[in-house]
Order: structure tokens, then C-alpha cells, then sequence
């Protein structure tokens, strides 16, 4: 018997896609539903917008999901909106986003744009900082010798592309050496960076002063942090940073025991500092403390010493009191004033006796001055003012012209005597003479003609000779030129290099003739001083090698006490 099974109804279309909108349809309900259940148990703040935008989102979200043609859509607007972003950039020739370089954001700028804000950034804002240890010091790079290179950055920037999408991207700045510059900073700033080792020394610990022991230094090693520099300028310009590379400086001496007993010897007594202004006769008075004294002292290989570093603030502070205003022209010799002081430790004495200098300084050419006007104004010798102005032709000057003058201190070579001097008046041909203060001589004398005038200033007694030569271009001829001996000489400045003027005696002229000296009182000589031979004998006996010598009329005044006291109306 033939079995028979009936054909099955193929489904039909229609059916299955109402049966996909009515399952689509109950499940929307339900998230209907389920939005309405949500908003009924939101509390106080479901009304809030931020709750009702977070569920229209989670809508969005699903309802983009379940359609694909939506998710197309989007997928065509974000491709288009790209291409028109990237076309943008590409078209405008500008860097695409997120792109910078030594910490500058460069995105969205043309290159001549970025290069302008990379060079304001370099001049402006980038430092680099010197870094040793725990100290650092801030140094713009073009002082140390890196040299940037704006546009070929920027051009870097622009070649990247979009690479700085998402994640961001750096670029390395082109940064170039100046080698000389960057060694001759590294020479110079080696004053800042380095730390000298320390010797062993002394200091208070409350009343009882201990020895310190001595410790190590530190000294920039310039050939190496060299290296590090051209190795990678640009590193250092990114980083901002330069490690330098130090070399370790030991102590001379690091016990300090051995001199101990010297060092309580020192600081147990006074020490006093005599200034002495030759110029003005002005003595200044500077104490100090045992404590301060303490911190000076240095042991040595065969004693104590100076620690140069920590003396250098007191001359500086001395420095300060001898100036007012602006004008800073007076000061202590730093290597004379340390030498002294060392002397003084290593002798033990209680006073040093420091010179006040000065310094160089310009004249300012008034109406109807000349170059010699000028040098017997200031005092200091005609052809020492045309050393200081070489070039210059100091017979034409102009009013108001500056003229650069030689520190005084040339007409004082030696160390001055402070308790004498010699004080003459070119108006009355007459000398005084003071020590400690006090008149030990006085009397006339003859100065030099109008042709070969003696020459006003502060001066000093430079050489004594019992008897030197003398000449004057003046009595010059086809024989040559005549000369005399002059009696108990001190030479005192020159006229020019190897003449010099001084104080004299008696005169043995050329023909044999005798002058003693009995015709003082007026000008008689070639510049030099004559004074009666018995007086000059008396002063050359009396004044020592340094003696200082004013001498004064109406174009250089007195400057010190003693001259104002010696002819002021009362002691004539």
C-alpha cells in the first residue's frame, strides 16, 4: 500500500516579516515599560537633565544598533567629515594636531606660524638648567652655545601627519653648537659651579675656638661637560637640563691640630687696620671680632694663613665707607691688603697698615684748557696723561670732550710714610715739613722758571743721591749739552721717562760756579726744588724713600690738613 504524506505550505513571506514587526513592536513596549518604571523610581533628581539625557542616550544608542542603515549613515558622515578635516589641513599647509615641539603645541599652525612661536619660545621661555647635585643654575641656551633651528623643526611638525592622532607625537627640535660659545661659557661660569676645597681651619664653639677639619671641592670639568653638550644639543634643549660633570678638588691640609694653639694665640688679641689715604693725609680706623678673625685663618704646610674667600667681604665692606655717591674711586688693594694680613698672622701683630688706592677716572675739557693746563690741574704728569690717551692729539681739545686720566696712584709708586710731610707752596717759594703732625721744618726755596716750571701735585720722595747731574734741553748746542751737580738730590717725579725733578742743595755749574742756594725766595731752577745746602741737608737726612710731597698753588689747592695748615694765615 503506497504510503502518502501531504506536501508542506511553504511559509509565507509576508507572514515572517509581520511576525519580525510585531516581536519588534512588544519589545519596544517593554523598553517603554521598562523607561517608565526607571523614570518612576528615579527620587528627588530623576527630572533632572542629566537623568533624562542619560536614558535618551541608552534609546540612541540602542535604536542606532538595531539599525544598520543607521549605522551606515554615520559611518559615511564620519569618513566624509575626516576627509574634509585631513583635505583642510593638507590644503592649508597646516600642522595637523597634537604635534608639538620643545613643549610648544604646533597643531592647527602653518609652518611659518610654528616657526615664529618656536623662536619666541626659544628666546623667550626655554631655559636650561645647569644642574650639580642639589644646586642648579638657569641659563638661556643661546649662552650656552645651542642655536635652534626653527624652520627645519616646523618643516619636521608639518612631515608628521596625522601621527599625533590620538596619542600625540613630540618632534625633535634641530638644535645646532656654537662650540666657542659654548666653552667660553663653560669657562666663565666655572666662578659659580665650582667649590674650592676647603683647608683645614677654625671656628667658635661658644667661647672655646676648635679646629674644622678640611673637606673636598668640587671643579666644573669643562672638557667633559663639553663632550655631553655636543653629544646631544637637542636632548639638552628637550630636557631643559645639563648634568654637569664635576671633578673632586681635596684639601691641602685637612688636620687642623697642629696649629691650634697658634690660632687661640691670634684670635686672643686685637687686630686693628690703619687705612692711609696719601693723598688727603686722611687715616681710617676698622676693627673686626675673634670670631670673624677666626673664620680668616687657614693651616697651612708650615703655619697659619689666609683664607683668601672669606677675607675678600671685609675689603669690600672697608671699600664701601671710603666712597659716597656714586663715584667709587677710593678702594684697598685686594693683593696688597691679603698679603698684609698674612704677614700679620704669621708675625702676630696687632696692626695693619693698609695704602688707599684709586682708581682711573676721565676729565671733562673745560673752556681754555690745554693738555698741560690739564696735567697741572690734576696733578699728574703731562706725558702720563698722553699714555692714557694714546692716539690723541692733546693739543687740540674741544669743550665738553673727555679726557681719560691714569689712577693717581702713578706719582706714588712706593708705599707712602704716613707720619711725614713735605709741603710746598709754589705761590710764597716756601717748604714745610711735619712728622706725627708737627712742623719740623720750614723755609724758602726756589722753584723752577716760567720756561721749565716745577709741577704742581702729590708726589714722593722717589731716590736719594748725595750728588746727581743735572741738564736742560735749553742749554743744549753744537757741543752738546751743558750740565751742573746738584747737592743732596731726592728725586721726586718725572718730567718725562728718566728726567726727573726733585729737591736739591747747592748747584756746581757748568763754568765752575758755585750757587749755595742763597738766592731762594724766587723761581731760579729748571723745575727742580733748591733750598739752602745746610736745609737741604737736614731734609735729605730726614726724609725717607716714600716720603710724600705736596705741592700747591692756585691751579692744584691743597688737598690734605697738613697743607692747609701750613700756610694758612696763622703759620705764615
Amino acid at each position: 500500500m503506497d504510503a502518502y504524506e501531504p506536501r508542506r505550505r511553504r511559509p509565507s513571506r509576508a507572514r515572517d516579516r509581520q511576525m519580525v514587526r510585531q516581536r519588534r513592536q512588544e519589545m519596544l513596549e517593554g523598553i517603554s515599560a521598562e523607561y517608565r518604571t526607571a523614570r518612576h523610581r528615579v527620587t528627588g533628581d530623576a527630572d533632572s537633565w542629566r537623568s533624562r539625557f542619560g536614558l535618551w542616550l541608552k534609546d540612541a544608542f540602542w535604536y542606532v544598533a538595531h539599525n544598520p542603515m543607521v549605522l551606515k549613515g554615520l559611518a559615511v558622515i564620519g569618513v566624509v567629515l575626516f576627509v574634509i578635516f585631513a583635505a583642510t589641513h593638507v590644503l592649508s599647509a597646516r600642522i595637523f594636531p597634537n604635534v608639538w615641539a620643545l613643549g610648544v603645541p604646533l597643531g592647527d599652525l602653518t609652518v611659518e606660524q610654528a616657526e615664529a612661536a618656536l623662536t619666541d619660545a626659544w628666546e623667550n621661555q626655554i631655559r636650561i638648567q645647569l644642574v650639580d647635585q642639589g644646586r642648579s643654575w638657569s641659563v638661556a641656551p643661546d649662552r650656552l652655545g645651542l642655536q635652534l633651528d626653527a624652520r627645519k623643526t616646523a618643516e619636521a611638525a608639518r612631515a608628521v601627519g596625522m601621527s599625533g592622532i590620538p596619542m600625540g607625537y613630540g618632534v625633535r627640535p634641530f638644535v645646532t653648537v656654537d662650540e666657542l660659545a659654548a666653552q667660553n661659557f663653560l669657562l666663565d661660569v666655572t666662578t659659580q659651579v665650582n667649590i674650592a676645597p676647603y683647608n683645614a681651619g677654625y671656628e667658635f664653639q661658644g667661647d672655646q675656638l676648635v679646629g674644622v677639619p678640611g673637606r673636598d671641592g668640587r671643579a666644573l670639568d669643562v672638557a667633559l661637560t663639553m663632550e655631553r653638550v655636543m653629544q646631544d644639543p637637542a636632548g639638552i634643549a628637550e630636557r631643559m637640563r645639563l648634568d654637569l660633570l664635576m671633578t673632586t678638588l681635596t684639601p691641602d691640609v685637612t688636620d687642623p691640630e697642629p696649629y691650634l694653639d697658634e690660632a687661640r694665640q691670634v684670635v686672643s688679641q686685637p687686630l686693628e687696620f690703619i687705612g692711609y689715604d696719601p693723598y688727603t693725609n686722611q687715616h681710617y680706623t676698622w676693627g673686626t671680632t675673634p670670631q670673624v678673625i677666626a673664620t680668616w685663618l687657614e693651616a697651612g704646610h708650615n703655619g697659619l694663613t689666609l683664607r683668601d674667600d672669606a677675607f675678600v667681604p671685609f675689603i669690600e665692606a672697608q671699600n664701601a665707607t671710603l666712597n659716597s655717591g656714586d663715584q667709587q674711586l677710593r678702594y684697598l688693594d685686594p693683593t696688597d691688603t691679603k698679603d698684609k694680613v698674612r704677614e700679620a698672622i704669621s708675625t702676630q701683630q696687632t696692626q695693619v697698615n693698609l695704602r688707599i688706592r684709586y682708581r682711573a677716572t676721565s676729565y671733562t675739557v673745560q673752556t681754555g684748557d690745554t693738555g698741560f693746563g690739564i696735567a697741572r690741574k690734576t696733578g699728574i704728569p703731562y706725558f702720563l696723561i698722553q699714555q692714557a690717551n694714546p692716539g690723541r692729539d692733546l693739543n687740540i681739545l674741544s669743550v665738553g670732550e673727555q679726557i681719560n686720566l691714569p689712577s693717581r696712584d702713578v706719582t706714588l709708586p712706593l708705599d707712602p710714610i704716613p707720619d711725614k710731610r713735605i709741603i710746598v707752596d709754589l705761590e710764597t717759594q716756601s717748604l714745610v715739613a711735619y712728622e706725627n703732625g708737627v712742623e719740623r721744618f720750614r723755609w724758602l726755596i726756589s722753584s723752577g722758571i716760567s720756561s721749565a716750571p716745577t709741577s704742581p701735585g702729590i708726589f714722593q720722595i722717589l731716590t736719594h743721591d748725595d750728588i746727581a747731574s743735572g741738564s736742560s734741553y735749553t742749554l743744549c748746542g753744537d757741543r752738546g749739552c751743558a750740565s751742573w751737580q746738584m747737592y743732596w738730590f731726592m728725586g721726586v717725579y718725572e718730567v718725562t721717562p728718566g728726567l726727573m725733578n726733585g729737591f736739591h742743595g747747592a748747584v756746581l755749574l757748568p763754568n765752575g760756579a758755585y750757587l749755595g742756594g742763597g738766592n731762594v725766595g724766587a723761581p731760579y731752577t729748571y723745575g727742580c726744588i733748591m733750598s739752602q745746602n745746610d736745609n737741604a741737608q737736614q731734609l735729605y737726612q730726614w726724609a725717607e724713600d716714600g716720603t710724600v710731597v705736596e705741592i700747591v698753588n692756585h691751579e692744584f689747592p691743597p688737598e690734605s690738613d697738613l697743607a692747609r695748615l701750613a700756610f694758612a694765615p696763622d703759620a705764615l
